[in-house]
């Protein structure tokens, strides 16, 4: 299962988002069935935030998105956010690692 996540800071908010963001990544890499969680910039426009998630399966996404440091995220980018997240949810067909 993969999800798409793309967030959008406001306007000198951008260094405070990339940092509550980065600040998740030694969290999630601790969960059983995280397989990738990469967060990226958008080089043409520092505001917008982009997550690419890999999760073994449904129950993994939902345990992901269960946990009280997920919450806590959430809560804290809320007054930092420019209009709401962009989540969108894909079944890999193929690939290469």
């Amino acid at each position: 299962m993969i999800v798409v996540a793309k967030m959008t800071a406001l306007n000198g908010k951008e260094a405070d988002m990339e940092k509550a963001l980065l600040d998740m990544i030694p969290l999630v890499k601790e969960e059983v069935g995280t397989i990738t969680y990469t967060l990226h910039k958008d080089q043409n426009n520092p505001r917008v935030f982009l997550f690419y998630e890999k999760y073994t399966d449904l129950d993994a996404l939902v345990a992901h998105s269960s946990t009280e440091y997920f919450k806590a995220l959430f809560k804290t980018l809320k007054p930092m956010l420019d209009g709401k997240p962009e989540i969108s949810m894909f079944t890999e067909l193929a690939g290469i690692s």
